[in-house]
Parts: C-alpha cells; sequence; structure tokens
C-alpha cells in the first residue's frame, strides 16, 4: 500500500469523531465537513511521520479551524437580533444510522446546541472539547493561547450557561412522543387548554427561518404565548412525518409535498420545555432526509 494510501485509510478511521467535534463546535453539518476536509489538506500536506498521536493531532486542528471559523463568524452574529437554530440531525424513530449515531452520542439535543450558540468561541471549544470529549486543558490551553487555568475557567463559564439554560430530556422516547403528539393533536382542535397543559409554564419557542421568512424567526417565552403560537400557525394542509431530531422525538413537516420546517422538542417531565424549529428554505434544501426513506 502506497504511503498516500495507507494515510487516507488512518485519517479515514478518525473522520467520525473529528466531524461530531466540528458538529458540536459549529452547530453546522457543511461547515463541520468543511473543517474536517481542512483538516485532512493540512495532515496531507505535513511530516505524518513525526505525529505520534494522529487522534490527537486531528482533533486538535480541527478544533483549530474551528475556533478561527466561530471567531470569523462572531461579529455578525452579535450584531443580529436574530436567533440560530442549528443545523437538525434527522433520523428514524427505528434507526439511527452509524454516522448518525457519532454525531448524537451524547444526547446532544438541537436545545443545547441553540444555547452553546450563545458562548463565546474560546468558552465552546473549551466546553466542548474537555466535558465531551475529554480533551485536557493543557491542551486546550494551546489552543486557545490562554493558560490551563484559564482554559478550565472558560469551561466552568460556558458549564454554567449549559446548566441553567437547558433540561434533561426525558429518557422514554416513547413517552417523547406521546407527549409531541398531544401538541400537535390539540392545536390542530384549537384546544388552548389542552395545548397549556403539555407545556412546561415556562417553555422557550425558538424559531429560524432565515433571511426569505423573517416572520417565522423569534423567541416565544411562557406556555400560554406558546399555545397561542401553535393555535396561530397551526396549519390543516401540514403533513407531520415523526422522526428523530438529534435524537429527541420531532416532526418532518411538509405543505403540498414541499418541505417546511424541522421542529425539535425538548421534552421534561412529561412537558415540552423547549421547541426548536428551523423553518429557513435555504438551509432546509441542504438537509439530508434521505435516512427517513431508508428501508
Amino acid at each position: 500500500m502506497a504511503a498516500d494510501e495507507w494515510l487516507a485509510d488512518r485519517f479515514e478511521e478518525y473522520r467520525a469523531h473529528l466531524r461530531a467535534v466540528a458538529y458540536r463546535m459549529l452547530g453546522s453539518l457543511s461547515e463541520a465537513d468543511d473543517a474536517v476536509q481542512e483538516a485532512w489538506l493540512r495532515l496531507s500536506r505535513s511530516n505524518a511521520d513525526s505525529i505520534e498521536n494522529l487522534g490527537g493531532w486531528l482533533t486538535t486542528v480541527v478544533a483549530r479551524v474551528c475556533l478561527n471559523m466561530l471567531r470569523s463568524r462572531g461579529s455578525r452574529r452579535e450584531e443580529s437580533l436574530d436567533v440560530h437554530v442549528p443545523d437538525p440531525i434527522v433520523s428514524r424513530e427505528d434507526r439511527i444510522d452509524p454516522e448518525q449515531e457519532a454525531l448524537l452520542a451524547d444526547a446532544v439535543g438541537l436545545a443545547l446546541h441553540v444555547v452553546l450558540e450563545t458562548l463565546t468561541p474560546a468558552e465552546r471549544l473549551a466546553f466542548v472539547l474537555h466535558d465531551m470529549f475529554a480533551v485536557s486543558f493543557d491542551e486546550i490551553a494551546a489552543i486557545v493561547g490562554r493558560s490551563p487555568e484559564a482554559a478550565r475557567q472558560l469551561a466552568s463559564r460556558a458549564r454554567r450557561r449549559v446548566q441553567g439554560a437547558t433540561s434533561a430530556p426525558d429518557s422514554d422516547l416513547a413517552r417523547q412522543r406521546e407527549v409531541v403528539d398531544a401538541f400537535f393533536a390539540a392545536a390542530r382542535r384549537g384546544d388552548f387548554d389542552a395545548l397549556v397543559a403539555v407545556l412546561d409554564p415556562d417553555v422557550v419557542a425558538r424559531g429560524d427561518g432565515g433571511r426569505l421568512r423573517p416572520a417565522l424567526t423569534e423567541v416565544v417565552r411562557g406556555a400560554d404565548a406558546v399555545a397561542g403560537r401553535a393555535l396561530r400557525f397551526a396549519n390543516p394542509a401540514a403533513v407531520l412525518r415523526p422522526a428523530l431530531v438529534n435524537g429527541a422525538a420531532g416532526v418532518v413537516v411538509t405543505i403540498g409535498a414541499r418541505l417546511f420546517s424541522v421542529m425539535g422538542f425538548t421534552v421534561t417531565n412529561g412537558k415540552i420545555v423547549a421547541l426548536d424549529v428551523l423553518a429557513d428554505p435555504e438551509r432546509l434544501r441542504e438537509l439530508d432526509l434521505s435516512a427517513l426513506d431508508a428501508g
């Protein structure tokens, strides 16, 4: 086997892991793929024989690439009041393919990804690498250009933000599905009280309609407000296809055979505590929903 083929094979051993790191860092599947590709280009141009720990080296490279990408887009996000719902991972309820399974390890739900979007690039890197992938603070410090103690503090601040803004979803997917089904049944009946009954009093609904559907981009808080919003947008012509969205109960919504939105729910203690809706036509076109049609 030629040296370049051997190196390519070694890289493929780490591709799923690297894509998972990049997805958690960026919340974008296309950008994650770009980061992984950049890691391969840097590896192919390096002296691979001198790399003692290839997996660690590649993880560091991907992290640096992602950090630069986060910093470059950070000013645009900070200047915008728009809500950004990260790319969802959509799969069938009865089966998740191995590539998606790697992306969804540790049950990184869509609501958590939304919170990660609010962190600074350095906080996000420290939290993702240490708390999700057990990278040491010494290694993280070298990436962000700070001391190990400063890296520890970055992760600690991020952890407090995450813990204060997210709830652990119920582990029973069947129970999650019952609650989500009850939500849609109540919305279609126009039953405000039934809607409120399945919503946590402090529920947060986030919609991202992108530049083509700005009216759908908003954050709605509280059971009454979310229930009212659900009633206004209930559409009898909508077809709801049950799916797993980032490992939790969700739906893919089509209207007239056209993909309209992907909705992810966080169900905790039998109540919906978060609802995240991606309705941006430009980003919806980029989603790979082929897993839903796999036999």
